[in-house]
């Protein structure tokens, strides 16, 4: 792998925060954490664009006992069948329940999907987490940087 080096001046209050948290976070040099956040703000260009292409997931929390709830779900899902490639269902307890919902396709079109079902009255939480679809030098299938 060719690589470039580049020089980041950082203020020293700066850089003793950013040293301070990649230790935090496990990294053992600068440039992979710096890398890892140019990747990141890559990533989050292109989830801001509403057609670009993205594959995530959608992490829900809610009450099945909350009226009709369980019905709107599964409505909303086979509504939005091309954009959610499976789904995982946990019972946590007697009345909650975690679904994982792995979703891919143009960013507004998930958006929207994972915008309807927080919505939902019995929904306790959502979370989206998204990346782009295509990584440059990707090699069947897997997804490298």
């Amino acid at each position: 792998m060719v690589v470039e080096r580049v020089g980041i001046s950082f203020e020293p209050e700066l850089l003793i925060e950013f040293d301070s948290l990649i230790r935090k976070k496990g990294y053992t040099n600068r440039s992979e954490a710096v890398r890892d956040l140019v990747r990141k703000a890559l990533i989050e260009a292109v989830t801001d664009d509403e057609k670009g292409g993205v594959i995530g997931s959608l992490t829900i929390i809610y009450d099945h006992e909350a009226g009709g709830l369980t019905d709107r779900l599964m409505h909303l899902q086979h509504h939005h069948h091309s954009e959610i490639s499976s789904t995982t269902h946990i019972h946590v307890d007697e009345r909650t329940c975690l679904e994982v919902l792995i979703v891919k396709g143009k960013v507004k079109d998930v958006r929207r999907l994972a915008d309807n079902i927080k919505a939902l009255k019995g929904v306790k939480h959502g979370e989206l987490v998204l990346t782009k679809t295509m990584f440059e030098g990707s090699h069947s299938g897997h997804m490298h940087y």
